[in-house]
């Protein structure tokens, strides 16, 4: 009977850290399939366009796709596109690939349906570590500015007279001052207008300290041979690099298959992504064989990688819980510093 009795046990005991053993490893799978699904969360198709506004490299509205140096700084909402900038997120107008630049709108800005109702505005500004900057096309004007605080007079005459402190003057002289675009006459009588470039942030935000109100006006070429015909329009433009890598190049070459340039999202390395899925090479690399066809562009790590990967940590904790079961010692239940997984 004893006899018996201990073959019961064992056999219970078998049964029980056979049964922990399946518990633990379908307790385990929730841990692996993240791994699985971990691409599909990186993943994202690169839109080519956000209404009518066409985004092309290196910008871009999904993560992975473009450049990183422009990561996550446009966004599309409702068929809006935006920039984001530490002073707030302002309307996209249109985008310039040839001449590359981002024509923007900014509502907290004066613009002549105000006429003399200045309303409270706050100054714009681009984070100085990405690759935007404020074009020197862009001419700034300010209204009422007070005259104790503010060096208001006619530039030429003051450059004249004090050539190191011209910088610091604002132009009462200015054309645009008589010149309103669109609306010439919208200032009434004895409103004060002079023009003046800000070349930081501080400066601009020490003058809106001083005047009612401020506006932007950029000067739109309209002109295809130099010298460019130029016309002022309210908004701001700014500026854009667009990086050149050999690798991109030869991601885009149709003949290698005509890929979009993006980055890993994890490490913002390059990529180049195709139809398939990603390489960092070229989309017809004869090195590269797909393991199956993907609709869209991934915009991560390959998949095929990671669940190969997954399913090869599956594989060793498989064998390792068969391993455990096989050398484990019967505790009927108790967890030792033998029998532990973790």
């Amino acid at each position: 009977m004893g006899f018996l009795s201990l073959s019961s046990s064992s056999s219970s005991s078998s049964s029980s850290s056979s049964s922990s053993s399946s518990s633990t490893f379908f307790l385990l799978i929730p841990l692996i399939f993240p791994l699985l699904t971990l691409t599909t969360s990186q993943s994202s198709l690169c839109r080519t366009s956000c209404g009518d506004i066409p985004i092309n490299y290196p910008l871009s509205i999904d993560d992975g796709c473009g450049s990183p140096y422009y990561r996550k700084i446009l966004v599309c909402s409702n068929g809006q596109l935006q920039l984001r900038t530490p002073s707030g997120t302002y309307p996209i107008r249109s985008i310039s690939y040839s001449d590359p630049h981002v024509l923007l709108s900014d509502p907290y800005m004066w613009n002549c349906l105000d006429g003399n109702n200045f309303r409270p505005t706050r100054p714009f500004s681009l984070d100085t570590s990405t690759h935007f900057s404020l074009s020197s096309l862009n001419d700034y004007l300010f209204f009422n500015c007070s005259p104790d605080h503010v060096v208001i007079a006619p530039q030429p005459v003051f450059c004249d007279r004090f050539p190191d402190r011209c910088d610091s003057s604002c132009d009462s002289a200015s054309y645009l001052c008589r010149n309103l675009p669109e609306c010439r006459s919208a200032l009434a009588s004895g409103t004060s207008c002079c023009s003046y470039y800000p070349k930081a942030t501080e400066s601009l935000r020490i003058m809106l300290k001083y005047c009612a109100s401020y506006t932007s006006v950029y000067w739109r070429n309209v002109g295809s041979t130099p010298p460019y015909d130029q016309v002022p329009e309210y908004g701001i433009r700014v500026d854009f690099d667009i990086p050149v890598t050999t690798s991109c190049l030869r991601c885009q070459d149709v003949s290698k298959g005509g890929g979009r340039c993006g980055f890993d999202t994890q490490t913002q390395s390059f990529l180049c992504l195709c139809d398939e899925g990603n390489v960092t090479t070229y989309c017809k690399d004869p090195n590269v064989s797909w393991h199956s066809k993907k609709n869209g562009v991934v915009a991560g790590t390959v998949s095929a990688v990671s669940v190969a990967g997954a399913m090869g940590i599956g594989a060793g904790i498989w064998y390792y819980l068969r391993k455990v079961k096989a050398k484990a010692p019967v505790t009927h239940g108790v967890q030792n510093n033998e029998n532990r997984l973790f």
